[in-house]
């Protein structure tokens, strides 16, 4: 009877969670961060950053964020410490924050290794491809004591990229142009997460080879490579005038078929979630352009 006992008890104590035990997660740079305790005071030095830590259930834990943390609702009411180009050191130690996150493609240099003084755990995120938003997500859970919540999202989120990829992957490849912007001509790399979605709905980046991730390209390089569509995202949720500039050329393929299309930015250009709804969105719009082709019209005949 007393092992018994002492056998339940032993049980029992094993499942309780160890509120004291260290966390240690790795960031994107392949850095420890290493926290005595869930985070509860959280500065968060993105827009993608704050929007990833309220899907993995974070949200909450939030103390500061930078300008454009406008997703969900709640987090437009969040304190602001700048933003993601030029933020307030002393900003974030009035907050007392217990984590900072930090976004090394969009941070400046001098920013980040400003924070690296200040003795706070900094955690440098970094996602580049799809999946590596899930793993942003499962964890930014593990940092707060979230995970139930985090790997739910990971798992709804992993199976609709899953989905999509299933349906429009292996569909026949369509030439894209995508531009982010027209002064100067911006376009991006196959390396950039635009890219990875442009995959995803069976595009072919017509500058996927360069080597940076936003190249600057010229319009004469767009017109040599004669794309059968046109992508642009833009600045806000408004479609860019300057996407109609490509009409003056009649006989590129994109402008003959009408293949010129827009996406919102925050739902491509962010490292969230809702890039799998640019995604659903793009893959619609090079359905269309598929069924714009002279072979698909003649056999709807």
């Amino acid at each position: 009877m007393w092992f018994e006992r002492s056998l339940i008890a032993a049980i029992f104590l094993l499942a309780l969670p160890l509120a004291n035990a260290e966390i240690i997660v790795h960031d994107d740079t392949r850095q420890s961060v290493r926290l005595s305790a869930p985070a509860r005071r959280i500065v968060s030095l993105a827009p993608h950053i704050t929007e990833n830590l309220y899907a993995a259930g974070a949200g909450a834990f939030i103390v500061g964020a930078v300008d454009y943390s406008d997703y969900p609702e709640a987090a437009k009411q969040l304190p602001r410490v700048g933003d993601y180009a030029r933020f307030d050191p002393e900003a974030i130690l009035a907050l007392k924050p217990d984590l900072l996150i930090a976004w090394d493609s969009g941070n400046p240099d001098f920013h980040l290794a400003r924070l690296k003084t200040l003795g706070l755990p900094l955690f440098i995120s970094r996602p580049q491809k799809i999946d590596d938003i899930a793993t942003s997500i499962a964890r930014f859970g593990e940092l707060a004591g979230t995970r139930a919540v985090a790997m739910a999202a990971v798992r709804a989120f992993r199976a609709r990229h899953t989905e999509l990829s299933a349906r429009y992957a292996s569909r026949p490849p369509v030439r894209t142009f995508y531009q982010i912007w027209n002064q100067p001509l911006v376009t991006v790399n196959g390396e950039q997460l635009i890219s990875d979605v442009m995959r995803v709905c069976g595009a072919e980046n017509i500058f996927a080879g360069l080597s940076q991730l936003a190249p600057t390209v010229s319009v004469e390089a767009v017109l040599a490579a004669n794309p059968e569509a046109i992508v642009a995202s833009g600045m806000d949720e408004t479609r860019p005038e300057w996407l109609d500039m490509w009409r003056r050329w009649q006989d590129l393929t994109a402008v003959v078929r009408g293949n010129i299309f827009f996406i919102p930015p925050d739902i491509i250009n962010r490292n969230t979630p809702r890039v799998l709804d640019g995604a659903q969105l793009l893959c619609t719009q090079l359905e269309t352009a598929r069924s714009r082709r002279p072979a698909a019209r003649i056999n709807k005949k």
